[in-house]
């Protein structure tokens, strides 16, 4: 008899929906409270945008573990035909709180992040955010819109890095002088 792995991933969705739902209390404060452009803003975006992720990530795990009862026999895993739907709506229950965590959070940064997206150009991005009828186009202009932020901090990084680099290369110099100095 095979075992259910069904409880273990329940639980990590459990803990990391519960995770979710405290990092959107904070973005809501820290929405209510921050300026746009503020680092603890995008902080609580960012870190928001990973939960809701993993999560996604997790209740697909878990869906598959559903499917798999439902397509071998539930009594096989021990199970009736009332758990595995209780399970079932477990899962569409999960899945339609992550929707409007998303819809909430994409539709709240869709005003405010479409001037910073612009990185300063003075151009709006087009904002298929605005155009998120579709399930499809609303998980595209997500897509995007993650991608766009992992580049800016990824553009911040470099930048940092860039600047730390030529600090060495000045400070090599000098120690070159200093060297070219003493051997005279």
């Amino acid at each position: 008899m095979s075992t259910d792995p069904y409880h273990a991933v329940e639980h990590e969705v459990q803990t990391t929906l519960q995770t979710a739902a405290q990092l959107r209390s904070s973005y809501l404060r820290i929405r209510s409270t921050a300026r746009q452009d503020s680092e603890e803003l995008a902080w609580a975006v960012t870190e928001l945008r990973g939960t809701l992720a993993t999560l996604e990530a997790d209740l697909e795990d878990l869906d598959e573990s559903v499917k798999i009862v439902e397509s071998t026999d539930a009594r096989n895993f021990g199970l009736d035909d009332a758990e595995v739907q209780r399970r079932r709506r477990y899962v569409s229950d999960v899945r339609k709180e992550i929707q409007s965590m998303k819809a909430e959070l994409f539709s709240a940064n869709a005003r405010p992040s479409v001037p910073s997206a612009s990185s300063g150009s003075g151009q709006a991005s087009p904002g298929p955010e605005r155009e998120a009828g579709d399930g499809d186009d609303h998980q595209e202009a997500w897509a995007r819109e993650e991608q766009q932020l992992i580049m800016r901090e990824q553009d911040h990084t470099m930048d940092t890095i860039a600047g730390t680099l030529h600090t060495l290369a000045q400070q090599a110099g000098l120690m070159g002088q200093e060297i070219v100095e003493h051997n005279e």
